[in-house]
């Protein structure tokens, strides 16, 4: 039969009628403010009133003495026993999972063009997840069944977290005081033998009686700690490397106070990349190295190659890539953050013509922002542990790097943001002068390891395929599984997740990923295999750190990693 109901009408399955006019009502009201064709925004309103309708219903039914327990909800926020128990609670998370559902339909109907679609899409993605009943004492049933176990005690723990937590101004994703950097992350032992004003150089003590004659240079990103590169032993990146064999060098950037509000990229160029590059071979005595980048840390060092290569310089014998962007035509979520204006803000409030000088973007600042890329993982979950339920956070080493913010100086942040990612310029040959002197990333002369996480939402992997379409030497491309970071810091001992080769590189990445072959575990081992016989013949390993130039300046990690935002 055909249901000849018009819009708005309550549904015959609706015995108290609360879905009819007055949800017409709504719908339209939300249709204003949010541009949806009419017929979209029917055919989302008879849908939406049809679920309503079945969830009361539901409810009704679980209401009877003799009805069987219902199946948990299909969200983890809501999957524990009391949402369940409670018909209310039940009720509410459904509601809220319907409504939710409904808005991001809307959202996906409204009409213009891609950027202005994803910024509504982000937009009423961040109101839903702040609006969950969850979120909230009163709808939160687990939450007060605790309060009532503990007689109170939970709400005053959470109290006290939530007051620690405002001082701190960040909320806790982690137990923050059983962590030091150097005392149980940030241990693999090596030495500082350089520093500037922008950087400190650590050599690492080998673990082999015999290293690699070419040394390995990490440039790891300046907007968050090096160590990402070395929580623990077990997850080190920089431990696994120093055990292949390899003479390990890594770039710890220095936590930019006022005294470097004013720093460039240009400088961040010259004085860090390039400056630690001269350095490795100025211990070594080699005259090419292997290099790795990861994620911005890459674009600096390919940048830096570029340069050098401007001035006949071929350091680099290999480089990798580690979820680095050097074409930015797709950023994935941080697109709808950059445009002309906001970059233009930007400039005007931390540029070096800013009308007060140039400033720093605060470390704090840019913490948020990532958290609130994945709010539910990183905001609202830690919401309702600390405060509502007054549970401390577990320790967890990434969580404490996470939370280890680093400044930026704002003249350097303003020319990434408009040259990279406003204006993609960085691809482009000739186009930008850096250091004095025109970047082309095709005139670096040197094989490339280029590795893309799958579920990345910061570098998106397709994006990092696209370097392989940039860059003109041998390459190779390799997908993990996983996202930024955890695809990233993957050891191979612990048998996780997966990765994908091809030895094809066609220039659709789609493409590429339909020729690869997916294998169990780490990609570690075969970056490692890739890079062994570009690293030169076994020689027995130093003595000591540095040399009679770049002596010995304190033991790794470092003051510069030490300080704090």
């Amino acid at each position: 039969m055909t249901d000849k109901r018009t819009p708005g009408a309550a549904p015959p399955t609706d015995p108290m009628g609360v879905f009819g006019a007055a949800m017409g009502d709504f719908f339209k009201q939300l249709g204003t403010a949010l541009p949806v064709p009419a017929d979209a925004l029917g055919t989302v309103q008879n849908s939406y009133l049809q679920d309503a309708a079945r969830i009361w219903n539901d409810s009704l039914q679980r209401l009877q003495p003799e009805s069987a327990a219902s199946k948990p909800l299909p969200d983890r926020r809501f999957a524990a026993a009391p949402w369940l128990q409670n018909p209310a609670a039940a009720y509410t998370a459904q509601m809220y999972l319907l409504n939710a559902r409904t808005l991001m339909q809307m959202a996906e109907q409204v009409q213009g063009d891609a950027k202005t679609k994803a910024r509504v899409r982000f937009a009423v993605q961040q109101w839903i997840d702040a609006s969950s009943p969850s979120n909230f004492l009163a709808f939160n049933p687990e939450a007060l069944q605790k309060a009532v176990e503990t007689k109170g005690e939970s709400l005053t723990a959470g109290m006290g977290h939530l007051l620690e937590d405002l001082k701190k101004g960040h909320v806790s994703q982690t137990d923050e005081t059983v962590f030091e950097v150097g005392r149980n992350v940030a241990t693999t032992e090596g030495t500082v033998v350089f520093e500037n004003a922008l950087f400190q150089l650590i050599e690492y003590k080998p673990l082999t009686a015999k290293v690699h004659e070419r040394p390995m240079l990490f440039v790891p990103p300046c907007i968050n700690k090096y160590y990402i590169l070395d929580l623990q032993p077990e997850n080190s990146v920089i431990r696994y490397t120093v055990e292949q064999g390899h003479r390990t060098f890594v770039v710890s950037w220095r936590n930019p106070d006022e005294s470097l509000k004013a720093t460039t990229w240009d400088q961040y160029i010259e004085d860090g990349a390039i400056q630690a590059i001269h350095v490795v071979q100025g211990i070594t005595g080699a005259d090419t190295l292997n290099t790795l980048g990861f994620c911005v840390g890459g674009t600096i060092l390919a940048t830096a190659l570029a340069v050098l290569a401007a001035r006949g310089q071929q350091p680099a014998h290999s480089v990798t890539l580690l979820t680095t962007l050097l074409d930015f035509a797709d950023t994935g979520i941080l697109d709808i953050f950059v445009d002309e204006s906001s970059v233009k803000l930007r400039e005007m409030t931390l540029g070096p013509a800013a009308p007060g000088g140039p400033g720093l973007l605060k470390g704090q600042e840019l913490a948020t922002t990532f958290s609130f890329l994945r709010p539910n993982d990183l905001v609202w979950n830690y919401v309702v542990a600390n405060y509502l339920k007054g549970e401390a956070p577990p320790p967890f080493d990434l969580l404490y790097w996470n939370g280890d913010a680093t400044n930026l100086p704002g003249p350097m942040y303003c020319w990434y943001l408009r040259h990279t990612y406003l204006q993609n310029e960085l691809k482009q040959p000739g186009k930008l002068t850096v250091c004095g002197e025109k970047v082309d990333l095709g005139k670096i002369q040197a094989p490339v390891y280029i590795y893309g996480s799958r579920e990345d939402h910061i570098v998106p992997w397709k994006a990092a395929y696209a370097s392989t379409r940039v860059l003109k030497g041998k390459k190779r491309f390799v997908l993990g599984a996983s996202g930024h970071i955890a695809g990233v810091i993957n050891p191979p001992a612990k048998g996780k997740r997966s990765h994908w080769i091809s030895n094809s590189l066609p220039a659709d990445a789609e493409a590429w990923f339909d020729s690869a072959t997916e294998h169990p575990g780490s990609w570690w081992t075969d970056w490692s295999a890739w890079l062994k016989p570009l690293s030169g013949k076994p020689v027995p390993a130093p003595k000591t750190p540095g040399n009679r130039q770049f002596k010995a300046i304190e033991p790794a990690p470092g003051r510069y990693v030490k300080a704090k935002a």
